[in-house]
């Protein structure tokens, strides 16, 4: 699988977009805003340089997209008038993701995302804010040695650079680990992400200046066992989904014994040991929480026409549609996601079940 040209959202505005199906992402972003925020007032002690730098990896598509922007250029804002520091001159953005990410889209939302800028920070206040698209995976170097003051990523970096090359015909059955996965599955996963990760630190320590922030949000688990309820069952029930269509003539054997997913949730103590064995950051804070499938609360449920399942199955289908239609072909997609709305039905009558997230906080090391 050609992780870098087949691994993007759906694009567009259609209705399984992810543009119309990112709440869950919203969510996360949301939650995870205070820890941004403290690391943004951590940062003013030094003051704030005149043209300020932020990137933003991983960005995708649709309104969430410049979230995170707005909430970083409001912050440092607030903060100057709060401390009465000098607030930066500029602000320059670089939203980053995979070459076939839908930028037009983004860039269409520019001229109200101004707008709600002027208005939230008043329109007394010229707001200098500059952004521009870098494509690219953020595996590699992206930006000029000593440039960013400021990275975010969210829902990131648990992508994989690849699926690891020992899974061939290896995790028989399934899509991601699982229960029935040799141990070997899960060493090749785990290789695959300390690799990824160590790389990840080492380009971004290379672009951000000394004592440098980033703030990474990244779905994670809270213990050891890599099956875990915290990281499988979501993948699982896609994979039992496959098989349905297998049972009934549609789909090949082999054809799923060669698909896996090119990612990885890690436990908190994987992440804190490539962090500290990597050496180029140092580690500020390292919260986690937990948000459900289904992020509606019960009156949205009532009132919306989607069963948990089927909101569930938009969700995973805006985000996994392309890397499946690469493998498996576009005919059944529909099909695919209504036998998954199904399984995850299923599943919250016998148990409500969450995403597990960690957010860190790290400074660039001088």
């Amino acid at each position: 699988m050609d992780v870098v040209n087949v691994l993007h959202m759906n694009a567009g505005n259609r209705k399984c977009s992810y543009a119309n199906n990112s709440t869950l992402q919203e969510t996360v972003i949301l939650k995870a805003r205070k820890v941004l925020e403290e690391t943004t007032r951590d940062y003013s002690t030094q003051g704030f340089p005149a043209c300020f730098r932020l990137a933003d990896l991983g960005c995708s598509s649709g309104p969430n997209a410049l979230l995170v922007v707005a909430n970083i250029v409001g912050n440092v804002h607030a903060l100057c008038k709060q401390q009465k520091l000098k607030a930066p001159d500029e602000f320059q953005v670089f939203l980053n993701d995979l070459p076939n990410n839908d930028f037009n889209a983004v860039f269409k939302m520019t001229a109200q995302f101004y707008s709600n800028l002027e208005n939230q920070i008043g329109r007394e206040k010229s707001v200098n804010c500059f952004i521009s698209a870098v494509p690219g995976s953020f595996y590699g170097r992206l930006f000029p040695s000593n440039s960013l003051h400021l990275v975010h990523s969210s829902y990131g970096v648990h992508w994989l650079s690849q699926v690891p090359g020992e899974l061939l015909d290896t995790n028989k059955g399934n899509i991601y680990l699982s229960k029935s996965s040799p141990s070997s599955v899960y060493e090749a996963y785990l290789n695959q992400f300390k690799s990824d990760f160590a790389t990840f630190l080492r380009m971004r320590s290379r672009e951000m200046i000394p004592d440098g922030r980033m703030v990474l949000t990244l779905i994670g688990r809270s213990i050891a066992d890599p099956t875990s309820k915290d990281c499988c069952h979501i993948y699982g029930l896609l994979a039992k989904s496959l098989h349905d269509l297998l049972d009934e003539g549609l789909l090949l054997e082999e054809d799923i014994n060669s698909f896996n997913l090119p990612i990885y949730t890690p436990w908190t103590n994987e992440l804190e040991e490539i962090i500290e064995s990597e050496s180029s950051f140092s580690l500020d804070r390292f919260e986690t929480f937990e948000v459900n499938w289904d992020t509606r609360d019960d009156n949205e449920i009532l009132k919306s026409e989607d069963s948990s399942g089927k909101f569930i199955a938009k969700t995973m289908r805006a985000v996994f549609e392309p890397l499946l239609t690469s493998h498996f072909g576009n005919a059944f997609m529909d099909k695919l996601f209504e036998k998954y709305a199904m399984h995850v039905n299923e599943h919250l009558l016998i148990e409500k079940t969450n995403y597990f997230n960690i957010v860190i906080s790290l400074t660039r090391k001088i």
